[in-house]
């Protein structure tokens, strides 16, 4: 198998970390009187913005799982295996500590808040999740192929029995995977369903990745299915249910928000991958390289992780359209700029952790 990299794979992390801080920018300064959806301007960014994580998590699934499923190939997937669970575990800790509110912890004031679930922890637990079920079904690619791409569809095609859901006597620390009650941004499932469906698209990577036409095939067949998803899903769902009598169909159509999501990824997957040529720019590859590093700066710029002291209550809610625009434009390259070359997040994290489960393997 070739051994060229996916250069489109870094152009779409890239995309989706750049649209997350602009959209956490805005979300968290601009005033309140122009959150309305009479401005088209507003209804685009809205869309827009709600595409970012099942991007992020559609990409993540599949660039993890390629990594994971060449491995084996290189006779090297027991290396790739313990270091996607360091990543997972990382991925976790980090998500908590970047909620820690250390400063009241000194005083003696402790609350709950800091165990909420959040794209990190989410995402963490989504790749080690991957590699239990890849050893699951014996290092298989069909079979993980298969097995991924049901796992993910189930997961969306249930929604609705699950969408409120209660764990009354669940320990926070568990339940907040599961409910939205407790303040958690991020659930595992329904979340999951797209790291999933980004591990079935990374076997097809893998299997056909050398054949002539596969460029082609997958980049039409991107953009048809997801076209498909976006505007003909709820209507098929409706379909389903008036022949069958299947009432759930009916409630996914609805609130079709997984699988019209999905289509905008695929969409977008189509794009950058026909586009590859001219997205693999040195800046973009290198932004869609330090995703973690940039999503822990501007998650400090904009919260306060530790202090407590961020944009959010330095400006809060007080920008208008033009300000909130120049200033994520500006906010987007202060990140960028740290990132590159004031912090080593990701080779320090990973070193560190490395170290301390090879003592404990030890």
């Amino acid at each position: 198998m070739s051994t060229n990299r996916l250069y489109f794979i870094d152009a779409v992390r890239a995309f989706a970390i750049l649209m997350m801080l602009q959209g956490h920018f805005i979300d968290t300064l601009l005033e309140t009187t122009y959150r309305d959806h009479s401005y088209t301007a507003y209804r685009i960014w809205e869309y827009f913005r709600g595409i970012t994580a099942p991007t992020f998590f559609t990409i993540s699934g599949l660039i993890f799982s390629f990594l994971l499923i060449k491995a084996k190939q290189k006779g090297k997937i027991k290396e790739r295996i313990h270091k996607g669970l360091s990543r997972g575990l990382m991925l976790i800790g980090i998500g908590y500590l970047l909620r820690a509110p250390i400063f009241e912890w000194f005083l003696g004031i402790f609350n709950d808040y800091f165990l909420v679930v959040d794209v990190l922890q989410c995402i963490g637990l989504s790749l080690i999740l991957i590699v239990f079920i890849y050893k699951l079904v014996l290092k298989k690619t069909l079979l993980f192929s298969i097995t991924m791409f049901v796992l993910g569809f189930s997961i969306f095609i249930t929604e609705p029995l699950y969408r409120t859901l209660e764990l009354p006597g669940i320990p926070l620390f568990i339940s907040n995977y599961f409910i939205k009650a407790n303040g958690s941004v991020f659930n595992i499932i329904p979340w999951f369903g797209y790291v999933a469906f980004g591990a079935f698209i990374s076997t097809l990577f893998y299997k056909y990745i050398e054949h002539p036409k596969f460029k082609t095939t997958i980049v039409s067949s991107f953009f048809i299915v997801g076209i498909i998803l976006i505007h003909l899903s709820s209507d098929l769902f409706l379909l389903i249910d008036s022949i069958f009598n299947i009432p759930l169909f009916t409630e996914i159509a609805i609130y079709n928000y997984l699988f019209i999501r999905l289509g905008n990824v695929l969409v977008i997957f189509s794009i950058f991958y026909l586009a590859e040529n001219y997205v693999k720019q040195p800046l973009v590859l290198r932004i869609g390289q330090k995703t973690l590093s940039i999503y822990v700066i501007h998650f400090i710029i904009i919260y306060g992780s530790f202090t407590g002291l961020g944009l959010n209550t330095i400006i809060g809610r007080s920008l208008d359209p033009l300000q909130a625009i120049i200033g994520a434009i500006i906010f987007l390259a202060v990140v960028c700029f740290i990132s590159f070359y004031y912090v080593k997040t990701n080779a320090f994290l990973y070193f560190n952790i490395q170290k301390l489960m090879d003592r404990i393997n030890k």
